[in-house]
């Protein structure tokens, strides 16, 4: 059986660094998960271009590629914000259309953000922030 893994926090609560840590550990025991987030879609060889005009595409490109990996049984980690529920909801449906075992996760560190992403910015999604239960 597959598993989809969701792990959610603000940005600097550590999820990318959480998500590879994991994947490490997987393949060390022998399993293979893929790590996917929306970010990797802007990261160019060595350099990270965010581009907020692409946000829509590049949140569809992470779920294709999801829904790709469950579709054939494999197992996937996926690290995005996911401050509220509805953000979550298109992993949450493709877990169950292929019948993968779901699991949410959230970080809490504050570790700095690597990608500029204003406090302001970070306290707006803090306030608007959903709990997954």
């Amino acid at each position: 059986m597959s598993e989809l893994i969701l792990i959610r926090g603000l940005p600097g609560s550590g999820k990318s660094t959480f998500a590879r840590s994991m994947v490490k550990r997987f393949l060390a025991a022998g399993l293979s998960y893929d790590h996917i987030e929306t970010d990797m879609f802007f990261q160019y060889l060595d350099e990270y271009k965010f581009d907020t005009s692409k946000l829509k595409e590049a949140h569809l490109w992470a779920q294709d590629w999801c829904r790709a990996e469950l579709q054939v049984g494999d197992s996937v980690v996926v690290s995005n914000t996911f401050t509220r529920i509805w953000e979550m909801q298109p992993y949450l449906d493709m877990a169950k259309e292929f019948k993968a075992k779901v699991t949410v996760l959230t970080c809490e560190g504050q570790y700095g953000n690597v990608h500029g992403v204003p406090e302001e910015k970070i306290q707006e999604m803090k306030r608007r922030w959903e709990p997954y239960v």
